[in-house]
């Protein structure tokens, strides 16, 4: 059982959505919470929010698109602290709806970069003090939809199945040392896309409060576990089935309404792009 308490936690999209949840569950744990966010804004208000839980906080404007300048921003977090990063809470994403045609090569490189790239250089850049020290843990914030690829979501899909495997791939790596990694895979929740387009979410999904998303991911911490689905039984059962028989999945995925949905998502976003 890991404690939180007073360690020195990074925390990624802290700003919003999950996010700001989780920044407040630590808190409530009296961790050290640096938080990583486009959004000064965003991130004061947090911030404050955090302190007034009883934890400590550091926020830092960053894009996470600037890989180049991420070794500087792990050298700034550890010249402001004096201290090691002890866990790495990969949560930041964007996500676009479209037809997979009309994205453009920069779309593509937004989304990758942002959910699945600098998670990786991230995590490469804090690793090795985590190695020289025998501890240290690393948590990535996936999705439902890196389970079941989501239509008209086809590239966010991809780095959140994508952060699946390589998550898989590297606590394989790191199973002879105290390193844990875990993966945590929300499904739809009251912070999300759905909302934030005015969209109702599809029928087979159950609704996940942020609050139970966020204690998830310290329970996973605490408990080193490996992979964590919040999702209601029908669609864990549906992920499952759809790795044996994928034309199943996708039947299921149809009648349910989710295609339709999330075509409904992608003409909403570029229209409202159309207008901005």
């Amino acid at each position: 059982m890991k404690t939180i308490a007073d360690k020195l936690v990074v925390l990624t999209g802290a700003s919003g959505g999950i996010g700001e949840f989780i920044a407040r569950a630590l808190a409530k744990e009296q961790a050290t919470v640096v938080g990583i966010s486009r959004s000064p804004a965003g991130l004061e208000r947090v911030g404050a929010e955090v302190e007034a839980l009883g934890g400590k906080w550091l926020g830092i404007p960053f894009n996470l698109c600037e890989l180049d300048k991420l070794p500087d921003l792990v050298a700034q977090i550890q010249q402001l602290t004096g201290r090691h990063i002890d866990i790495l809470i990969n949560n930041a994403a964007i996500e676009k709806f479209r037809p997979f045609q009309t994205y453009t090569l920069e779309d593509t490189q937004s989304i990758l970069t942002t959910n699945l790239l600098s998670p990786m250089e991230l995590t490469r850049l804090v690793m090795p003090s985590m190695l020289k020290r025998g501890s240290g843990h690393i948590v990535n914030i996936s999705s439902g939809s890196g389970k079941k690829g989501a239509p008209f979501n086809s590239i966010y899909s991809a780095s959140k199945a994508g952060l699946i495997m390589w998550s898989d791939a590297i606590r394989q790596e790191l199973a002879d040392t105290n390193i844990g990694v875990s993966v945590v895979c929300p499904g739809c929740t009251n912070a999300g896309m759905y909302l934030a387009l005015g969209q109702i979410a599809p029928s087979a999904a159950q609704i996940t409060e942020p609050t139970e998303v966020a204690d998830r991911v310290l329970q996973a911490i605490a408990q080193n576990q490996k992979e964590v689905v919040i999702d209601g039984f029908n669609l864990k059962f549906l992920f499952a089935m759809s790795q044996f028989f994928p034309q199943f999945g996708d039947m299921v995925f149809q009648k349910l309404g989710v295609v339709k949905t999330n075509q409904s998502c992608a003409e909403y976003q570029m229209q409202a792009q159309k207008l901005a």
